[in-house]
């Protein structure tokens, strides 16, 4: 397939793109590479795909050195007449749309990023997928739009009309509005819930690499609501293989979907909400303990009260990927977490002995 994916010096982003290009499908690329994190890790990540970063013009088409299927353009989602031209250009078979402002706690403080890139960059995404007739648009949505939902593991076929977060409903409002399309202009949509990702090249805001960071400098972690949190952390392999067995199953109508009793994860236009994680919830402090015994390092830790628009607990039902698409999460949080450990220091500090334990350094 001919294939346009968005935020691909993203974290998800990279390996979605790494993964096609590897199964042969023709890939563009699209990032404006914004600065809410280093940029250095983002254009390290372009890099590992053969673009570089002396020769990044905006709206300029570069050929990857590594991968003559693959093209990136630095483009913005708000920019509207570039994104109709990248589409009108390379006329896509499939959208995956990953480009979005991340962060529960960033929302808290700076709202208009999560309207402008959230709302308005994905509308672009929606008049274009249905302008130029996109056969499946799939679309990055998030474990935070269960909110207030207390009921575990979290199914996609329960209501999610109670966000704690402005980010969280960012991602409800992206489902709502794929919806409408869906409906309105038969629009394949694929909505994918993705559920605490991890892994190598992970995002710094996240707590994997906030934790890492600060043990191997002998500084102290914060854990929030005392420690009394669960996540279902999914490594982002796992997550990237939920993600191409979707590609490859467009979004159809449901037959048997009942406006008495509406399932929201169908409907009668082609239209879909899945979750993607582990629906394994691990502990926290025995996340902190993994990553210790992948340092060889002690983690001082500060217990914290539980942070606005944050959740205690994530689990995720992932039935319906399983009894449809065969998807079983394979990797376990001990391999996830010492394959980051392994991949920070090298990537960080290529001279780190891990195994040294009382050694501190500065990153």
């Amino acid at each position: 397939m001919k294939i346009l994916i968005t935020g691909t010096a993203g974290f998800i982003g990279f390996h979605l793109a790494k993964r096609l290009l590897e199964r042969g499908d023709t890939v563009v690329g699209i990032d404006n590479i914004n600065d809410y994190y280093d940029v250095n890790l983002k254009h390290a990540r372009l890099a590992e795909t053969g673009i570089t970063h002396s020769t990044l013009v905006d709206g300029v088409p570069q050929q990857s050195v590594k991968y003559e299927n693959y093209t990136f353009i630095k483009l913005d989602l708000c920019d509207k007449a570039g994104l109709e031209n990248c589409f009108e250009t390379y006329q896509f078979d499939a959208v995956c749309n990953l480009a979005a402002q991340a962060g529960v706690r960033y929302s808290l403080t700076n709202p208009d990023a999560y309207i402008e890139a959230n709302i308005k960059g994905f509308l672009n995404i929606l008049e274009c997928s249905r302008h130029f007739k996109i056969g499946h648009l799939l679309y990055a949505s998030s474990s935070s739009v269960y909110g207030l939902n207390k009921k575990m593991p979290f199914s996609a076929h329960d209501n999610v009309d109670h966000p704690v977060s402005l980010y969280a409903a960012s991602k409800k409002s992206n489902e709502l509005m794929a919806h409408a399309y869906s409906h309105l202009f038969n629009l394949p949509t694929t909505a994918l819930r993705f559920f605490t990702v991890y892994g190598p090249w992970g995002r710094p805001d996240m707590a994997l690499f906030l934790f890492t960071k600060a043990i191997l400098e002998g500084k102290p972690i914060e854990v929030f609501n005392n420690g009394k949190m669960k996540r279902d952390f999914t490594y982002v392999d796992d997550i990237v293989e939920g993600i191409v067995r979707i590609f490859d199953q467009p979004a159809k109508a449901n037959p048997d979907w009942n406006n008495q009793n509406p399932d929201p994860a169908t409907s009668t236009a082609p239209f879909a909400v899945f979750n993607i994680g582990r629906g394994e919830p691990v502990n926290l402090l025995d996340f902190v303990e993994e990553i210790e015994k992948e340092t060889g390092l002690k983690a001082e830790k500060i217990f914290m009260p539980m942070q606005d628009g944050d959740v205690a607990e994530t689990s995720a039902n992932v039935d319906d990927l399983k009894h449809l698409l065969g998807y079983e999460p394979s990797v376990s949080v001990h391999v996830g977490v010492k394959n980051f450990v392994k991949w920070f220091t090298e990537f960080y500090h290529p001279d780190l002995h891990i195994a040294q334990k009382t050694l501190r350094i500065a990153v």
